[in-house]
């Protein structure tokens, strides 16, 4: 170490020594607060930026994009109640490309909400164009509240608006439905949207509203105002005008007295006409007029003594009607502008119109009595709408309806009565019947079970009797038994049944008390399994007893 840093080490350990006990507590307490604020001051200027990876998020969608970015170890601070989310400069790409590859954000429409996340430096741009999404969004909330509708998406185009443009475009608008499984928009429900898009813009017609389902079918398309394909907006149309003519007809002839039949053709294709007229006003009147006249007046001497440069032959010309020979002149002009009337006509041709339709009826020539082809063409083109500048024919023939035997139609109107009546009949037998069976076969169980039950309660009470029998008659042939062998010698007369547990010891194992138990039950047990021979038994076993 050289000796003027060793130098100045040791001058300030020899201060340091002589500091006292406070100015040593003093200098660490600085020390420590500098080097506290160097770290600081160093992590401050090394700390990351933060930029908005998101703004306006949904909580959804905000939850879904802070665990993606905790799963992939990136900071992130949160904002705006958690409708911002701010990130390193250097992941915001990332975070971005991560986010969009795991479909976050959600396409969420926004509504009215997007104009509140507004800053009064938007320009007019960013203004108009988050008006408009704002719109698209409440429209698609409210669409999607229809019956049926899962999900829902506008667009909506409107022309900007410009003193520098003639002509005026019409806005439009798209609308694109996702419906539930199994679920087809009905005619009224595609009009309501299309009625309720064209009322929440101003200027948007319904005509000027399409709408798409999500298998590609076009349920209206722009400038058409119907819904469905060109075979169902022709067929649709001749229903209707079918319709009106056969009604019409069933009050004049009878119902089922005329039959109508019904083609038309349309035209698919959409466009603009143009047109221009021009008209002169009444009375003529000029918009600008100017007059000038002009007169001179000479002494005629310059015209016979100088004459004209030139070749002899060259005759000059001189006005015949104003000159005169003495050289003098007077011009007279007069330039008018008339004003003019002019009509400018633009015409909107929209798809769907009809070219050319043709009307064939036929009627009954009885049920006409007292009328004319020609009285119903009319009636009929009447009711039908018929354009004979477009094309339109009607054609209407009295002809004889095919007749069925009164007599015949009775009775096939008879049988189809009496087999409906029939076809009802077995409905009602088929239905009832397997509940009627139920109904009896519950009845015969339940008989059964009461009279099994009472067979069962006699046969016990019989039985009960007979063991009452047999118990008894058991217990007089014992006691016959033993009184037998008391004459005989074998037991003493006045022992008693059971005298107690060595009452029959004296006489042998056989005689003992359980071989008296072991008797009495399978007495008990010939008794229980055939009782009419134990007792035809017992009435052997008294018969001889009472002969004895």
């Amino acid at each position: 170490m050289p000796k003027e840093v060793s130098a100045a080490f040791g001058r300030i350990t020899h201060a340091l020594r002589e500091f006292t006990v406070a100015q040593r507590t003093i200098a660490i307490i600085g020390v420590a607060v500098l080097v506290v604020g160097a770290v600081a001051l160093g992590a401050w200027f090394t700390r990351s930026q933060y930029s908005p990876l998101f703004s306006g998020l949904n909580g959804s969608d905000a939850s879904a994009i802070v665990d993606q970015l905790d799963a992939d170890g990136v900071p992130y601070q949160l904002t705006d109640g958690g409708q911002t989310i701010l990130v390193p400069d250097t992941a915001v790409n990332s975070a971005r490309l991560k986010a969009a590859a795991a479909g976050l954000p959600s396409l969420d429409n926004g509504g009215y909400a997007l104009l509140d996340a507004m800053g009064v430096t938007a320009s007019e741009f960013q203004q108009d164009v988050t008006y408009k999404r704002a719109i698209e969004g409440e429209l698609a909330s409210t669409i999607e509240s229809i019956k049926g509708v899962r999900t829902a998406s506008v667009k909506l185009a409107i022309p900007e608006k410009s003193v520098f443009v003639s002509e005026k475009q019409d806005p439009t608008a798209s609308v694109f439905v996702d419906t539930e499984a199994g679920v087809n928009l009905s005619t009224d429900q595609v009009q309501a949207i299309t009625h309720l898009t064209a009322a929440s813009v101003d200027g948007l017609t319904p005509e000027n509203v399409s709408v798409v389902s999500a298998d590609g079918t076009v349920l209206s398309a722009v400038g058409t105002g119907a819904t469905g394909s060109t075979d169902q907006q022709a067929s649709t149309y001749e229903d209707r005008v079918r319709a009106a003519v056969q009604s019409m007809l069933d009050r004049v002839v009878g119902v089922g007295n005329a039959t109508v039949a019904v083609a038309a053709s349309m035209n698919l294709n959409s466009g603009q006409r143009v047109e221009e007229t021009f008209t002169a006003p009444e009375g003529d009147p000029s918009l600008t007029e100017d007059s000038s006249k002009q007169q001179y007046t000479g002494t005629g001497a310059g015209a016979n003594g100088t004459g004209v440069l030139g070749a002899d032959s060259i005759a000059v010309p001189t006005d015949t009607t104003t000159g005169s020979g003495d050289g003098s002149y007077t011009s007279e002009s007069t330039t008018k502008t008339n004003a003019i009337n002019k009509v400018t006509e633009t015409t909107q041709i929209a798809a769907g119109q009809i070219e050319r339709q043709t009307v064939s009826v036929a009627v009954d020539k009885d049920a006409a009595a007292g009328m004319t082809a020609a009285t119903l063409e009319g009636l009929v083109a009447a009711a039908a709408g018929i354009d004979e500048e477009r094309g339109d024919a009607v054609k209407v023939e009295l002809v004889t309806f095919a007749k069925v035997d009164s007599g015949t139609a009775a009775s096939a109107l008879e049988e189809a009565r009496a087999s409906e009546l029939q076809s009802n009949i077995t409905k009602i037998v088929t239905t009832a019947v397997p509940f009627a069976g139920a109904i009896l076969l519950l009845i015969i169980l339940m008989s059964g079970i009461r009279a099994s039950a009472k067979r069962r309660a006699k046969q016990a009470d019989k039985d009960l009797g007979e063991m009452t029998q047999v118990r008894d008659s058991v217990e007089g042939a014992q006691a016959t038994a033993i009184d037998s062998a008391a004459a005989a010698g074998l037991l003493p007369p006045t022992q008693p049944l059971v005298a107690g547990p060595s009452a029959f010891a004296e006489f042998g194992p056989d005689l003992d008390e359980p071989g008296v138990e072991r008797m009495r039950q399978e007495i008990d047990s010939l008794a229980a399994a055939s009782p009419e021979r134990m007792a035809e038994h017992l009435r052997t076993l008294m018969d001889d007893r009472s002969r004895a």
